[in-house]
C-alpha cells in the first residue's frame, strides 16, 4: 500500500496522520506528526481467543526512545531498559479512555504499541499517542465505539488555550488532557494551581468542541483504509440458568450487602457463591453462574442506589465514611501521619534530603531533575489477601503520580525550603479510593515535617450510576464494592480555593456535562469537609523540623568562584564533605546549599566555603600558616589557595637579620593585610599585630630584592605576582 497522509489544523498546529509508511505487517498502524513530534502507532489482534480470561485481554505500550530528543540513555548498558514512570503513566492515559469504548466480551488479545520516533519538546507525543491509538482501533477489525479525539487545554495568564506548547504549560494555572467522542466525553486527566470548578468546566468544555477536529480526521482516514469489524458472538445465558439462579438468591444478596463490615459482607457473598456452585455445580458451567451471580449482584447495589436512594452501606448519596487522622505517629522518620476515612487508611511518611538528593530524569521530557517525589505502595495485607510481591506495577505508579501532581501546585520552591522533598504513602487497609486518601495523608505528612506549603489539600472520589432510562446517582466516597459495580471513578483534589488535581476513570461510554458539573460541586462540598478533619489535627506547617532532619543553609559566593569551591574534578568539594560530614551543592548562580543535622558540622562546611571563596581584605587581620622562606621574607597562605608576602621588616617590632630567626615553614601568625595592589597581589604585616609596635624600623642597608625571586612563589586565585615588597 503507498503512503497517504490526512491533515487538519487545530488551533493553528498542523495534525498529520500517514499511513502506510511504516510496520505493513500490523493490523494497521498510523505515524502522527505536529511539528517535529512523531510517533507510530500500531495495533495486532490474535486470531483465537484467548482461553481462561473473562476480561477483556487489551495492553497498551508507549515506548520512549531516546534518540527522539537525541539523547543516548544513561546507565551501563546505555540503551533503553525498562519503561520510565513518565512512559507508564503514559500508556495508562492511552488505556483509559479506549477500554470502556471496547466490547467487554471481547477476548481476542489486542496490542496497541506507540513508538516515540522524534520529540521537539513542544508538542506532546502523549496526545499523539492517544490520537493514534484511536486511528488504528477505528481502522482495525476490533468493534470500536469510536473513534475519539484529545487535546490538552492550558489555562495560562487568564486564558484558555487548547494544545499550548509543553513550555508553555509549566506556568500554566491549568493542564488539563481531555478525551472524548462525539457525544461525551470519556476521559480527564488535569493538573492545576487552584483553579475554580468554573474555569475547568469551561477548560472541559472547550476540550471537547477541540476533539471533533481531530474525530473527524480519523473518520477521513477510515472512510478510505477502515476494515470491516468482527462480528461480536452473543452469548445468552441458559434460561433455566437464570431461573434457578434467581430462586436460590431471592433476598440473599440484599442480607449480605448489609453487613456493616467490609470483611462480614464479602464472606457473606461468597458463602453465597459456594452455595451455588454447590447446589446447581453440576447442571450448569461455574462461569456461567459467576456470572449470572454478579449480574445479579450489580442490578441489586444499583437498584438501592437509583431506586431507594441509599446506598448497600447504609449512607446517604452524600455521605462520607467517618474520618479521622493522626500526626507525628513514628519518632525517628521527619513527618508522617495516618488518614482513615470508613475501612481506608494509609499512613504517610515525609523524608527530607539535600538539593542534590533531586531525583534525576532520564526520558525524553523537557524536566531533568525534580525535588519532589511521592510513592504509592499498597501491599497485599491491605485488602487481607495472599499474593506475590513484586516492584511497584502500572496502578501504583499511577496513584502514586496522582498524589504527587495533587501536592506540587503548593509545595514551596528551592528558595523557601531549600529541601528534596520525598513522600512515601503505605497503603494499610483499603475499601475505595486509596489515592485521594493518600493525598490527605500526604498533606498532614509535609505540615508534620514543617514543610511550609501554601495550603492543605484534601481529595475526594465521586462515583456515578447511570441506568438505560438517561438516571443517574453521584455518590461521594465510593466504597471498593460501589467502585467494582459502578460506572465511574471521578477523584478530585484541591485546597479550599480551588483544584490542583482531577483524573477521572470510566466504564460505561462517556459523561454527559450534567454529570461532570454535579460531580465537580459534590467534590467541592466534601473537600471543605475532610479540610476541617484534616486542621483539627494540625492548623498548619510546624514551626520547627524534627530534630533527625537535616538543618539546610543558603550562602551565596561569587559563581566565578564556584571552580574553586568544587576543586579539580571534585576535589575540594569532596574534601568539605568528608571533612565536615555536612552536604554542599552548589547551583550555577552562586547559591550553595549546605545541610546537616549536626549544626557544627553544617557551620564547619560553612566556614570552609566562605574561606575558600572570601576576598582579601585590607586593614583585616588573619591567622595563617607560612608556606615558604625567603631571604627577603614569608609568604603566608591567610586563605584557602591565598597568600601573601610578610617581608622581613614587617615580621617583628625590631631588626630581624635572618628570617628563620623568627618564623619557621609551616607556623601559623598572626597578620595584617596591609596592601593589595593592581595586580591582586598581597602584602602582609606581622609587626603591625603585635602589641606596642613602633614604627617601621629602618631597612635603608638591605638589598631591595629582586623580580627574579618571585618566580617559583606558589600560584594563588589573583595574578601572578612579582613583587610585593614596600619600596
Amino acid at each position: 500500500m503507498s503512503s497517504q497522509t490526512f491533515k487538519a489544523t487545530l488551533s493553528g498546529k498542523e495534525l498529520m496522520i500517514e499511513i502506510g509508511r511504516f510496520a505493513a505487517q500490523a493490523e494497521a498502524a498510523v505515524t502522527l506528526r505536529c511539528g517535529d513530534t512523531v510517533v507510530l502507532t500500531t495495533i495486532c489482534v490474535s486470531p483465537e481467543a484467548r482461553e481462561g480470561v473473562d476480561f477483556l485481554p487489551l495492553t497498551v505500550n508507549y515506548d520512549e526512545r531516546m534518540y527522539a530528543a537525541g539523547k543516548i540513555p544513561g546507565g551501563f548498558l546505555r540503551r533503553e531498559g525498562r519503561p520510565t514512570d513518565e512512559a507508564t503513566l503514559a500508556a495508562r492515559l492511552t488505556d483509559r479512555p479506549l477500554r470502556p469504548l471496547l466490547p467487554k466480551m471481547w477476548r481476542r488479545e489486542i496490542q496497541i504499541i506507540t513508538t516515540v520516533l522524534s520529540t521537539d519538546r513542544e508538542n506532546d507525543p502523549r496526545i499523539l499517542s492517544l490520537i493514534g491509538a484511536s486511528a488504528v482501533l477505528s481502522l482495525s477489525q476490533v468493534p470500536f465505539d469510536g473513534p475519539i479525539g484529545t487535546v490538552h487545554v492550558g489555562y495560562i495568564n487568564g486564558e484558555l488555550k487548547v494544545n499550548p506548547t509543553m513550555s508553555e504549560l509549566q506556568d500554566a494555572e491549568l493542564d488539563l488532557i481531555i478525551s472524548s467522542s462525539k457525544t461525551a466525553v470519556v476521559m480527564i486527566e488535569a493538573g492545576a494551581s487552584e483553579v475554580s470548578d468554573d474555569v475547568f468546566k469551561q477548560a472541559v468544555r472547550l476540550g471537547h468542541e477541540a476533539n471533533q477536529t481531530v474525530i473527524a480526521l480519523q473518520e477521513e482516514v477510515v472512510k478510505s483504509y477502515g476494515k470491516p469489524k468482527a462480528a461480536m458472538p452473543v452469548v445468552e445465558p441458559s434460561p433455566d440458568a437464570v431461573k434457578d439462579v434467581d430462586k436460590m438468591l431471592e433476598d440473599k444478596i440484599s442480607a449480605a450487602l448489609e453487613q456493616p463490615v467490609k470483611a462480614e459482607r464479602i464472606e457473606a457473598l461468597e458463602s453465597l457463591k459456594s452455595k451455588l456452585i454447590d447446589e446447581l455445580g453440576e447442571k450448569y458451567p461455574a462461569s456461567e453462574i459467576m456470572n449470572l451471580f454478579e449480574a445479579k449482584l450489580k442490578k441489586v447495589v444499583r437498584s438501592y442506589i437509583l431506586d431507594k436512594g441509599y446506598r448497600i452501606s447504609g449512607r446517604g448519596l452524600k455521605e462520607i465514611r467517618p474520618l479521622s487522622c493522626e500526626v507525628g505517629l513514628l519518632p525517628r522518620v521527619h513527618g508522617s501521619a495516618v488518614f482513615n476515612r470508613g475501612e481506608t487508611q494509609v499512613l504517610t511518611i515525609a523524608t527530607l534530603g539535600a538539593i542534590r538528593q533531586e531525583q534525576m530524569l532520564d526520558d525524553i521530557g523537557i524536566i531533568d531533575t525534580k525535588r519532589f517525589m511521592h510513592h504509592y505502595n499498597f501491599p497485599p495485607y491491605t485488602t487481607g489477601e495472599v499474593k506475590r510481591t513484586i516492584g511497584p506495577g502500572r496502578r501504583e505508579i499511577g496513584h502514586g503520580a496522582l498524589v504527587e501532581r495533587g501536592l506540587q501546585a503548593v509545595m514551596p520552591d528551592s528558595v523557601e525550603f531549600p529541601y528534596t522533598v520525598r513522600l512515601v504513602s503505605e497503603v494499610t487497609s483499603s475499601n475505595g479510593s486509596t489515592s485521594m486518601a493518600s493525598t490527605c495523608a500526604a498533606t498532614l505528612a509535609l505540615m508534620d515535617a514543617a514543610v511550609p506549603i501554601k495550603s492543605p489539600v484534601a481529595g475526594i472520589s465521586i462515583g456515578v450510576i447511570t441506568d438505560e432510562d438517561g438516571r443517574f446517582a453521584l455518590l461521594t466516597d465510593i466504597e471498593g464494592m460501589e467502585d467494582h459495580l459502578g460506572d465511574m471513578d471521578f477523584k478530585v483534589a484541591g485546597t479550599a480555593k480551588g483544584i490542583t488535581a482531577v483524573q477521572m476513570d470510566m466504564k460505561i461510554k462517556g459523561l454527559s456535562f450534567e454529570i461532570i458539573d454535579g460531580t465537580l460541586t459534590q467534590a467541592r462540598e466534601a473537600r471543605l469537609e475532610i479540610l476541617k478533619v484534616m486542621t483539627s489535627a494540625l492548623p498548619e506547617s510546624r514551626q520547627e523540623l524534627s530534630p533527625y532532619a537535616p538543618r539546610m543553609y543558603k550562602i551565596k559566593i561569587n559563581p566565578e568562584k564556584i571552580g574553586t569551591v568544587i576543586g579539580p574534578g571534585g576535589k575540594m568539594i569532596r574534601s568539605i564533605i568528608e571533612t565536615s560530614g555536612a552536604t554542599v551543592d552548589i547551583q550555577n548562580d552562586g547559591s550553595v546549599f549546605i545541610g546537616s543535622a549536626d549544626e557544627t558540622a553544617a557551620r564547619k562546611a560553612i566556614k570552609m566555603v566562605t574561606d575558600l571563596t572570601r576576598e582579601a581584605e585590607v586593614g583585616s587581620i588573619y591567622t595563617g600558616k607560612v608556606t615558604r622562606l625567603m631571604n627577603f621574607g614569608a609568604f603566608v597562605e591567610i586563605l584557602p589557595g591565598k597568600e601573601g608576602l610578610v617581608h622581613i621588616s614587617e615580621l617583628a617590632d625590631y631588626r630581624v637579620d635572618k628570617v628563620e630567626d623568627v618564623v619557621k615553614s609551616g607556623d601559623e601568625i598572626t597578620v595584617k593585610v596591609t596592601d593589595i595592589d593592581s595586580q591582586g597581589r598581597i602584602n602582609l604585616s606581622r609587626r603591625a599585630t603585635l602589641p606596642g609596635a613602633v614604627e617601621k624600623p629602618d631597612t635603608s642597608d638591605r638589598p631591595a630584592p629582586r623580580r627574579d625571586d618571585f618566580r617559583n612563589r606558589r600560584p594563588s586565585d589573583g595574578p601572578r605576582r612579582s613583587g610585593g615588597f614596600r619600596r
